[in-house]
């Protein structure tokens, strides 16, 4: 039996200790810092009722019954940190595969909050609800959610019910109530900001909300946002009893929904228009009329990149929309970096880790994106010069001023005026596509996409 030395013990756990996904690298570019508040955590349960149970339908009867659907929900925060108290919570998340000899029940993720801090008042903060994918968890997106938080945003994360590590269920109730599930947290965040007995009560700003959606969660917000599925698409051949059609194009019931404070979609690789799922048609992603940020792996072997997630961008043609590629990414693109508890198990590290790109590299240019495309349409912040980047990164140089820092962030040209991506080191923004398309314009060779 071999034993790890005293000294690497120790240099271990310190690292561990300090490796909150919330907080970027060195080398981040510059929108990826934690902003100017600390971060309180809550968890907060709600029920949505009357919901059909589509996993207990009945082909007898071609009906379900109906339930209370639960959602667990994690809620992140501007607070205050008493005296004596830090930023440090530990979430205990159970494994994405099957325990065994290399892989725990469970893995520890360690957080930059304080459960149950008093929430900052006197001032409201964007909505902005997180959506993992299948299966995934509510602080699975924890580089993200702590994040924003920090910056002024309430952020809430959704345990989607059947969706769940070491909770999951059939696919068919996924696809039935992934955006059902966003918009009623919405509704609920907002109630619970009108409601005096809540710490959310004052502090959230239910105007203006986004939604943030990975992979399966993606497919969800892009219903959210405004893109009813095609009655001929997957998800629409495979729930059964009509239970879907509130869902599909041309359905009153959809339109119904009040969407108004819906401000802004980031889809991380939305799973759900590649073939032969085509759970969007041209028409129903063109009811998409806000500003949109879509962010994928050109290798995207899940959600499809050319059959898939570029089409469902270029298809919004009413949406004022940015999409991030990552060259030579796959699918793994929104998640958390690894635990330490999977790194001994192909099958679990696989789960969150891409094999050519540093993970805490991706969420960090990841937040960098999501930051200044949300303080622009939430907050109308003066970041659009961090967004209206040259499409590809790899065309550039920037020369620095003779005694520059080499970890100056670039102000958008380097002291010739040739342009490169403003926020980034020297060197630094390389294996990256950023397309443009302003609201109205499709996608075709004379619009190249700056």
């Amino acid at each position: 039996m071999r034993f790890l030395p005293i000294t690497g013990l120790l240099a271990c756990a310190f690292a561990f200790a300090q490796n909150y996904y919330s907080v970027p690298p060195v080398d981040a570019p510059e929108l990826a810092a934690r902003g100017k508040y600390s971060v309180g955590v809550r968890t907060v349960d709600i029920a949505h009722p009357g919901q059909p149970d589509i996993l207990n339908f009945d082909k007898t009867t071609g009906k379900a019954p109906l339930y209370d659907r639960p959602l667990k929900i994690e809620v992140w925060y501007p607070a205050t940190i008493p005296a004596g108290k830090e930023e440090r919570e530990v979430y205990t998340v159970p494994m994405p595969v099957a325990p065994g000899p290399s892989v725990p029940a469970t893995f520890q993720l360690p957080g930059k909050a304080l459960r149950d801090a008093p929430p900052v008042k006197g001032e409201r903060y964007p909505l902005v609800v997180v959506s993992h994918g299948y299966p995934g968890s509510r602080t699975f997106m924890s580089w993200i959610t702590e994040n924003l938080a920090s910056r002024g945003y309430v952020v809430a994360s959704i345990d989607h019910t059947d969706s769940v590590f070491g909770a999951v269920r059939a696919f068919t109730s996924t696809l039935l109530n992934r955006s059902s599930d966003q918009l009623f947290t919405i509704d609920a965040i907002s109630a619970l900001s009108k409601n005096a007995d809540s710490f959310l009560n004052g502090i959230v700003d239910t105007a203006n909300v986004a939604v943030i959606g990975y992979s399966m969660g993606g497919y969800g917000a892009l219903a959210t946002a405004g893109a009813p599925y095609s009655k001929q698409g997957g998800s629409a051949r495979i729930i059964p009893g009509g239970y879907f059609d509130a869902w599909t194009d041309g359905d009153p019931r959809f339109a119904a929904h009040d969407r108004s404070n819906i401000k802004a979609l980031v889809a991380i690789a939305p799973w759900g228009n590649q073939p032969p799922n085509n759970n969007w048609d041209a028409h129903g992603l063109a009811q998409i009329r806000i500003p949109s940020m879509f962010i994928v792996g050109n290798q995207d072997d899940v959600s499809g990149y050319d059959s898939g997630v570029r089409k469902a961008f270029e298809g919004a043609v009413n949406s004022e929309r940015f999409m991030l590629v990552y060259e030579n990414a796959r699918h793994n693109v929104g998640g958390n970096p690894p635990p330490p508890e999977a790194m001994g198990n192909f099958a679990a590290l696989a789960f969150f880790e891409e094999p050519v790109w540093r993970k805490d590299r991706i969420a960090a240019i990841n937040q960098h994106f999501i930051s200044a495309f949300l303080d622009l349409y939430l907050k109308h912040a003066d970041r659009l010069d961090y967004l209206m980047v040259p499409e590809k990164s790899d065309d550039l140089k920037w020369n620095p001023a003779q005694g520059q820092s080499p970890g100056a962030y670039s102000t958008g040209a380097d002291a010739a005026g040739n342009p490169y991506w403003k926020g980034f080191q020297r060197r630094w923004a390389v294996g990256l596509e950023m397309k443009h398309y302003p609201a109205g314009q499709p996608a075709s060779p004379s619009a190249p996409g700056r």
